[in-house]
């Protein structure tokens, strides 16, 4: 239980800069959707689609290889440190080059040829990000949380108050026909949606320059044998994260590719604002998940130098998906409050995906969880293949399905591949690296989760208040219920 206590306590010390700091980024959706049509929100939503795919193509798994070699015996750690700062660094210069020498052939193949600034500013986002991500994982790896936090929170405090700026204050201002100094001088409203990459852009480099001390500790040598040694580690890692962002983000892509040049540009866009701001939603999940990885791949390593490491990932298991099915059920008894987080009504049409999408992302959570047993046992290629499996799926159901469900067909697509993904990942677990999860009591949470939701929708109205007392109630069962399955047996 002391191990749990430390799990538990580091992931709330990340979560102050992963969920509370995602969560502050994620408030910037209520402005961008209450400032900007559909059609602008897609322009958004598009290009950091894009983005999630490019940095993990950019950091090709060194992050897991990190962790994995600097805690192996007869290797040293700031060897293996150093070799990878080197390895990013050169493989980062090269792409941020080539992107600046043949930007207008990508600005025209994203279809944006009079943004070709896009893809340079997009460049040096996505190059940064994955530079720094080495300094913090060492930074995570040798347990510096509040370190980790000061850094990540400062990145989002800069964007934040740079989107507010732009997008809260100089453009309403420009729009009322006032204009100061400060407008005259930063502001131009041709660039428009633009303004949100560059705070982006401005945000990760004052995140590097702040990372930069821990960058300069690079400087115990470059070992070419273990650099080798790590690419082979990684390589699958690499597959399965190009995989996972094409499980997350190609449906995005996707809807824009088969269904522009059939309803046109604007309506295209709108679809992907809609689908982009309401998957949003679903995010509160994806916050805790995000959170709960970062503490947990540091800690599962060295666990498993500890006795009887499979009972400890099976308690965490438990816990896990007790957090999940609760955060499900309270938003989806609450969404006609958290649905005000997109102020512009005409996104809510798109908010029957959100229950589809909380329960996509529990069982990817569990699968993260699963996990364990391929990064452990080095069967990463194992890892791969599980999401190449989901990522086929995805593709599949998207383009047999976008030209007549849009993104209603990419909402049941993403559930589809991460449930999948989560069978697989389980049975293939048992047999490599058995760990005694009890499915019974974790899936029935879920189960439980899902039938008071569905249960609360066939309620009859009595009025929003009753709506919610009644609501507030099912909750306060699920908890008792949790409670009284939990609880320390008394012997």
């Amino acid at each position: 239980m002391s191990s749990l206590k430390k799990l538990a306590g580091q992931t709330a010390i990340y979560g102050l800069s992963s969920i509370v700091g995602r969560f502050l980024n994620y408030l910037l959706v209520p402005l961008h959707t209450g400032v900007f049509r559909t059609d602008q929100f897609g322009i958004i939503t598009e290009m950091y689609a894009y983005v999630a795919f490019l940095v993990v193509l950019l950091t090709y798994g060194m992050e897991t290889a990190f962790f994995r070699f600097s805690t192996k015996e007869n290797t040293k750690q700031e060897s293996v440190y150093t070799t990878i700062i080197y390895s990013l660094a050169s493989s980062t210069f090269l792409f941020i080059a080539l992107s600046v020498i043949f930007q207008q052939s990508v600005a025209d193949w994203l279809r944006y040829p009079n943004n070709s600034e896009y893809v340079v500013w997009f460049a040096i986002i996505v190059g940064l990000d994955a530079l720094s991500s080495i300094p913090l994982a060492k930074l995570r790896q040798e347990n510096k949380a509040f370190r980790f936090a000061f850094v990540n929170l400062s990145n989002v405090f800069v964007n934040i108050a740079l989107n507010l700026f732009f997008i809260g204050y100089c453009l309403p201002m420009h729009q009322a026909g006032n204009t100061n100094f400060l407008i005259e001088t930063f502001y131009n409203p041709e660039i428009g949606v633009g303004y949100v990459f560059i705070a982006n852009l401005v945000s990760s480099i004052f995140k590097f320059l702040l990372l930069a001390p821990e960058m300069l500790k690079a400087r115990y040598g470059f070992d070419k044998a273990v650099l080798k040694e790590m690419l082979f580690y990684s390589l699958p890692l690499l597959v399965a994260g190009l995989a996972g962002i094409i499980n997350e983000t190609l449906d995005r892509i996707m809807l824009k590719r088969m269904l522009f040049d059939s309803l046109g540009e604007k309506e295209t866009m709108s679809i992907i604002g809609i689908y982009g701001a309401n998957y949003k939603v679903s995010i509160i999940i994806t916050l805790f998940i995000q959170a709960f990885r970062y503490a947990a791949e540091p800690f599962f390593f060295a666990q498993a130098k500890e006795k009887d490491p499979h009972l400890v990932y099976a308690k965490v298991m438990n816990y896990f998906v007790i957090v999940c099915s609760t955060i499900f059920l309270g938003v989806m008894l609450y969404i006609d409050l958290i649905r005000y987080f997109i102020p512009n009504k005409a996104y809510w049409v798109g908010l029957n995906v959100v229950p589809i999408l909380l329960l996509a992302n529990v069982f990817l959570g569990i699968y993260y969880n699963q996990s364990v047993w391929y990064k452990l046992s080095d069967k990463t290629r194992y890892g791969a293949l599980i999401a190449i499996f989901g990522a086929m799926i995805t593709i599949a159901i998207n383009y047999f399905f976008i030209p007549e469900y849009n993104y209603m067909a990419s909402a049941w697509a993403t559930f589809a591949c991460y449930a999948s993904m989560m069978v697989a990942s389980y049975f293939l677990g048992q047999h490599f690296y058995p760990v005694p999860y009890n499915l019974k009591k974790n899936f029935g949470y879920i189960a439980v989760a899902v039938l008071l939701y569905f249960g609360s929708t066939v309620i009859p109205d009595y009025g929003e208040l009753i709506h919610f007392l009644l609501n507030s109630l099912i909750m306060l069962v699920f908890l008792a219920g949790i409670y009284m399955v939990e609880r320390p047996k008394k012997v």
